[in-house]
């Protein structure tokens, strides 16, 4: 048999169905905390419950284009702004039960990027919004949403100890100062000002100067802070350790 016959016989329909999900765990950082995107549902299943954003891929998109229009479509950003923001795929969920309607297999996606703007929800949402992930334990999140959202927060958290995706949560120039906050924020620590400085500037390709400094000082009128932006290396060597653990708040 050739493989036109053999597509010519073949049946689809001779195995259960099964539907594919591209579920995004969005990070930002506001007011010195990290936020994570949820949207309220608006039907069932799970109706009034806090999830994240993500749909059904579509028959023309792959799941990398389905995890981006889900995300333009929660948060209105579009063009050269959508393609700044870093995303990756970050696992898949196949319990056969994780979702009541069919067997529904989720390949998530973490994202992350400064400033990005206020959400609106979609015709399916009831409501969309930042809210920080401090404020998740009180919350009873959709599916196995909650699972998801730990796996996104520690690939985060972990990311930055070996890559400089730290810098992709600032713009393009930045301060030491600013990128140790980043750091204190997903990682719920606060960090040593001077250590942290010595460590970023022995990592070669971490940041680069510019040249320029910030236009005033610091709060008590210290000297003008130096700006950086990110250099081209790929991985952290030495990496940034996070504090242990068992000191690292959620």
């Amino acid at each position: 048999m050739t493989e036109e016959d053999f597509l010519a016989t073949y049946d689809p329909r001779a195995f259960p169905p099964v539907a594919v999900t591209a579920d995004v765990v969005a990070l930002t950082i506001r007011d010195d905390a990290l936020y994570l995107l949820l949207i309220r549902r608006a039907e069932p299943p799970y109706a009034g419950f806090w999830a994240l954003p993500g749909g059904f891929a579509r028959p023309d998109e792959d799941l990398a284009t389905c995890a981006r229009r889900e995300l333009a479509e929660e948060t209105g950003l579009g063009g050269e702004r959508l393609r700044r923001v870093h995303l990756e795929q970050l696992a898949s969920y196949s319990a056969p039960d994780r979702d009541p309607r069919m067997r529904v297999v989720s390949v998530a996606h973490l994202a992350f990027a400064p400033d990005l703007p206020d959400p609106a929800a979609g015709t399916d949402a009831e409501d969309a919004a930042w809210l920080p992930v401090a404020d998740l334990p009180t919350r009873q999140l959709a599916f196995d949403h909650t699972r998801i959202v730990d796996d996104g927060l520690e690939r985060a958290r972990s990311k930055l100890e070996y890559t400089p995706l730290a810098t992709r949560f600032l713009g393009s120039e930045f301060t030491i100062g600013e990128l140790r906050a980043v750091y204190e924020t997903v990682w719920g620590h606060a960090l040593h000002a001077g250590n942290f400085h010595r460590k970023v500037l022995s990592v070669a390709g971490f940041v680069e100067s510019t040249g320029a400094t910030t236009e005033h000082g610091g709060a008590r009128g210290g000297p003008r802070a130096r700006l950086y932006r990110a250099g081209d290396a790929r991985l952290l060597h030495p990496a940034l350790l996070r504090p242990a653990q068992e000191e690292t708040i959620r």
